[in-house]
């Protein structure tokens, strides 16, 4: 055993160190040196994390879940236009989580791109309580004669400050889930174990904090006004960097690989420059990789050859003698499996984006909400972004009990050591989106032609089920996109299904607006001013078929998928496992 002594430190603050407990996935702690799993990482540091979440989406929801009522109540947007706000606002959020994984990927590391974006959202969060605090930034109280619009001075401060919170958005959610993460050590089969377990945590931490916003939160919003409710948002956010600042001793970190996008470019132009001079295919050539044990790609592992995709080996065959710092003509074997991984999984990508288009349409469930009879007693109302709490409790107790319990009875009719795998999970959550859509659509023609208000417990079959939705899809998502991504694509791959969020938030805008449009506009269609006078019912059941349709595609195709440890591979040695046939890897020294 080796004893390591850094300049400074006393005696008593020696760190051990062991070949055996040094982590095997290149992870290096706060100095820069090979992480050691007894001083690092763990569940030590991804506490710091999960907190870290809590209090990050508390303030994010706090935002969200409330954003529709304030712009209706003070801003005196209409219900469409509300809605419409949101969701684009939600959608560039969640979108920009490519900016921020590609920063995180190429630059600067996933722990400082948090903390940098942290700020940016601070920023907005505290120019938002002053928009929501100050009576120049907002319109006049409405009267029974007047009712005035928010000027384009107060609209451009209060969305400034919404994007500014998008900006953060988009930096922090890539990277804190795949920091996470990075605390377990894949190559240990007890720590790549409590990895599976994080990312069920990691949801428990998110429902958590969207528990503490659309109650506690919006209590004080209810009672104090929007500036106080705002302003724990900010407090929240502070909070949250503060938590993530304090464990940056226990961290591991994964050292950036440069731009992915840029290799992804790099060998689709050398495949097809390849292709076009030689025309030779992948499985009839010699294919290139370095004779080290590292990849090309620093800090990278290297990467086995599949055979899937097979014009993209194009990228890698050896035409003629060239140098190989010239990757635009030549690519590593390496390089190019990292760009298949990406190109494996964009079909999935595709095929989820129709569950956060169903699951945005919770702001149209708080416009019911706000339609209801909420009175629990004389004193005291149920704010309509509370009534939300059916829907997260569920994550709450989803979540536990799954891991608890769930995982051990499935894997008996399974065999998966998780109970489900994770394309099985999202399938399981976007079934459920069906009848979700149906019963809302049921309650909403009840609500509608009632006599008199409905009470908000007719919302809860509808906000359960959503959420039993979103308990399974988000974690299989975030697993799979997490465990099919290579080293130097852990920040792009989870930035790639957030951006299903924000595709799915875009589209929910689209729909509306073109729903609305094509039936009579705020005054006659489905979608008017005043939802006692629309059919919302109707517009549900347009979101339930768009959800049938696309889970029976999602079935196709998550039936063809074949993730990395499925492919057919074609080892190093020159030996295909799974036929015997021969396949030769130029080395190095070819060139």
């Amino acid at each position: 055993m080796e004893i390591e002594k850094t300049a400074g430190e006393r005696a008593d603050e020696l760190t051990v160190r062991s070949s055996d407990t040094l982590v095997g996935d290149g992870a290096v702690d706060f100095r820069g040196k090979l992480a050691d799993k007894i001083t690092t990482g763990g569940w030590r540091a991804a506490s710091f994390i999960i907190v870290n979440e809590v209090a990050e989406r508390m303030a994010f929801y706090a935002i969200a879940f409330n954003m529709v009522i304030f712009l209706v109540k003070e801003m005196h947007e209409d219900l469409p236009d509300a809605s419409t706000n949101v969701t684009n606002w939600g959608g560039t959020a969640f979108v920009l989580t490519l900016l921020g994984a590609f920063l995180a990927d190429a630059y600067l590391g996933r722990f400082l791109t948090i903390a940098i974006f942290s700020c940016f959202y601070a920023a907005g969060t505290v120019l938002l309580t002053l928009a929501a605090s100050m009576d120049s930034l907002r319109p006049p109280p409405c009267s029974v004669e007047d009712c005035r619009q928010a000027t384009g001075r107060q609209k451009a401060f209060l969305f400034a400050s919404l994007y500014l919170i998008a900006l953060g958005t988009g930096g922090i959610k890539p990277c804190v889930s795949s920091f996470g993460a990075d605390q377990f050590d894949e190559e240990d089969p007890g720590e790549a174990r409590k990895k599976n377990s994080f990312f069920n945590w990691f949801f428990f931490a998110i429902n958590l904090g969207v528990v503490i916003s659309i109650t506690l939160v919006s209590y004080v919003e209810n009672r104090k006004g929007w500036g106080c409710g705002f302003g724990i948002s900010a407090a929240g956010t502070l909070l949250s960097l503060v938590i993530l600042l304090a464990g940056w001793r226990l961290y591991r970190h994964q050292r950036p690989h440069g731009s992915a996008f840029s290799r992804f470019l790099q060998v689709l132009i050398a495949a097809c420059r390849n292709y076009a001079s030689s025309g030779a295919s992948g499985e009839e050539a010699l294919l290139f990789e370095l004779k080290t044990e590292l990849s090309a790609i620093h800090g990278m592992r290297k990467l086995p050859h599949t055979n899937q995709y097979t014009f993209l080996d194009r990228a890698a065959v050896m035409t003629a003698p060239v140098a190989f710092e010239n990757r635009w003509k030549l690519c590593t074997v390496t390089q190019v499996e990292e760009f298949k991984s990406f190109v494996r999984v964009l079909p999935i990508w595709l095929t989820t984006i129709a569950f956060p288009f169903a699951a945005a349409h919770v702001n149209l469930f708080t416009t019911q909400a706000m339609a209801t009879n909420r009175r629990l007693s004389t004193h005291f109302v149920v704010p309509a972004s509370s009534v939300a709490v059916f829907s997260v409790v569920n994550g709450l107790i989803v979540i536990p009990l799954y891991e608890l319990y769930g995982a051990s009875f499935f894997r008996r009719f399974t065999g998966h050591p998780h109970g489900f795998s994770s394309l099985q999970r999202v399938g399981l959550g976007m079934f459920v989106t069906i009848p979700t859509f149906v019963v809302a659509a049921l309650v909403e023609r009840h609500r509608r032609r009632a006599a008199e208000a409905v009470t908000f417990w007719w919302l809860l079959p509808q906000y359960f089920m959503l959420g039993f939705a979103d308990a399974f899809t988000f974690v299989g998502q975030l697993e799979f996109f997490y465990n099919e991504a290579t080293d130097g694509t852990k920040s792009i791959s989870s930035a790639l299904f957030l951006s299903t969020v924000g595709v799915g938030n875009w589209m929910t805008s689209l729909s509306v607006k073109v729903v609305e449009r094509a039936t009579g506009g705020k005054e006659r269609g489905w979608l008017r001013k005043d939802l006692n006078h629309s059919k919302l019912d109707y517009y549900y059941w347009i979101v339930c078929a768009i959800c049938a349709v696309n889970f029976c595609v999602y079935l196709v195709v998550a039936s063809y998928h074949k993730g990395k440890d499925q492919v057919v591979i074609h080892s190093t040695t020159g030996e295909d496992e799974s036929s015997g046939t021969k396949r030769l890897i130029a080395a190095e020294e070819a060139l």
